[in-house]
């Protein structure tokens, strides 16, 4: 059996050897712990901080100003996941991780010191880039690295990590915020990220499971039977899979950024109160965490693109019902279906690329499909404003968006996946 060169084995530790159980979920409990890092390079974990930020004299800002400020930082900052991409895939994710989390921690703390506007800009940017970005990116390749058989479980078992992960961490760091204030609070996440997960990413993260002399999580017979498919950049980027998944991902994440940015007014529109909005995104969380955890032990069964299927369907499904929310009730229904629509359609995205195109160059496809995503959830609230400013509603956005989730899950269900023609093909 030949093995790729990033995936060749290496001299191993024994202890990681004679564990009664696959290191692999080490490291995916790891890569929960980067993703929720990300904290303050994304939209939820900046929301802490706004308000104080507007209310500091050293900046002088509007909201206006800070959230364009924000949308070029988000949109800049994405580029960062290319290079990262092709960095994982040539030195793995253990250098990738230590550095990742220790130049975002040094960008939080030039954000925390910021005595100017134009250091809140540069430091901003470089927080999204590393954190949403940079980060993001290393997290899901970690685990696509080192699962393969098991990797619709796998990522559901990230995902429930995560979503506990961003709850608490939002919790901690929002209370925090409220007591001390922003400045000391994102000194002592930068901490965090310099001190704590760089240094424990060296100690307990791997690049794959071959570098320590592990199988992959795969049956033997399996890789003997079925060498591995293995596409590079240029392969996937000319599959309709590619696009299909990572279109329909992205779609998820424009209107989740425009539905979580906007939220209060939008259900202003219907006439409800703060208290409903609490109510909506409890039953987001009550609903995706199930998702993910179906959607994991499904993904061995059926295929992921009937999957995505499902999940994009109830997503226009809550689309279409939310300008009809009159009351509690209706929008407890509408949390849950945009909570089973995000729980499913997340472990689908973070599970396809390692599926559909192997483990060599997972980095440098996923990076790109990352910046996709980020490029969409940077716009969501943007498309959303204009048109609630136009037409006085978000129902317009809503209507537009489920015909096309439809569509793009259907083609998911459809298209093929890559074969092993392909590799052949893109040498």
């Amino acid at each position: 059996m030949s093995i790729a060169p990033g995936l060749a084995p290496q001299q191993s530790p024994r202890t990681i050897i004679s564990l009664p159980f696959y290191y692999g979920w080490v490291v995916l409990v790891m890569a929960s712990f980067a993703m929720t890092a990300t904290l303050p390079g994304r939209t939820h974990g900046l929301g802490l901080i706004t308000k104080p930020i507007l209310d500091d004299s050293a900046f002088n800002i509007t909201e206006v100003g800070f959230t364009t400020i924000n949308m070029w930082a988000v949109i800049v900052g994405g580029a960062f996941c290319i290079p990262i991409g092709r960095l994982i895939d040539r030195f793995g994710v253990r250098v990738a991780l230590v550095g990742v989390s220790a130049a975002l921690g040094l960008s939080v703390l030039l954000m925390a010191g910021s005595i100017s506007l134009v250091m809140l800009v540069v430091s901003l940017t470089l927080v999204r880039g590393f954190g949403q970005g940079a980060l993001s990116v290393v997290s899901m390749a970690m685990v696509g690295k080192w699962f393969t058989r098991r990797i619709g479980l796998a990522m559901a078992v990230f995902t429930v990590l995560l979503s506990i992960g961003f709850i608490a961490s939002t919790l901690g760091v929002g209370g925090a915020v409220e007591k001390f204030g922003w400045r000391p609070v994102w000194n002592g996440v930068g901490l965090v990220l310099l001190l704590g997960l760089a240094p424990l990413g060296w100690l307990l993260v791997r690049r794959t499971p071959e570098s320590v002399g592990l199988p992959p999580d795969a049956p033997e017979e399996a890789i003997i039977a079925e060498p591995s498919l293995d596409l590079p950049l240029s392969a996937a980027l000319c599959s309709v899979a590619f696009w299909t998944f990572t279109l329909s991902a992205s779609l998820y994440n424009l209107i989740w950024s425009a539905i979580t940015l906007l939220s209060k007014p939008m259900m202003a529109e219907r006439g409800l109160d703060d208290e409903t909005y609490l109510t909506v995104m409890s039953m987001m969380v009550a609903g995706g965490l199930p998702a993910n955890l179906v959607c994991g032990w499904l993904a061995r069964r059926v295929s992921l693109g009937l999957l995505l299927f499902v999940g994009m369907t109830a997503l226009a499904g809550s689309l279409v019902a939310f300008p009809h929310v009159a009351n509690n009730m209706h929008a407890v229904l509408y949390g849950l279906g945009l909570g089973v629509a995000g729980g499913i359609v997340t472990v689908v995205f973070f599970s396809i690329n390692a599926a559909a195109f192997g483990r060599l160059h997972l980095g440098a496809i996923q990076g790109t499909a990352q910046v996709v995503s980020v490029i969409a959830s940077a716009i969501g609230p943007v498309i959303a404003a204009v048109v609630r400013d136009q037409t006085g509603s978000s129902a317009a956005m809503f209507y537009a968006c489920a015909p096309l989730a439809v569509l793009l899950g259907l083609v998911a269900w459809v298209a093929p996946l890559p074969k092993r023609g392909l590799e052949e093909i893109s040498k």
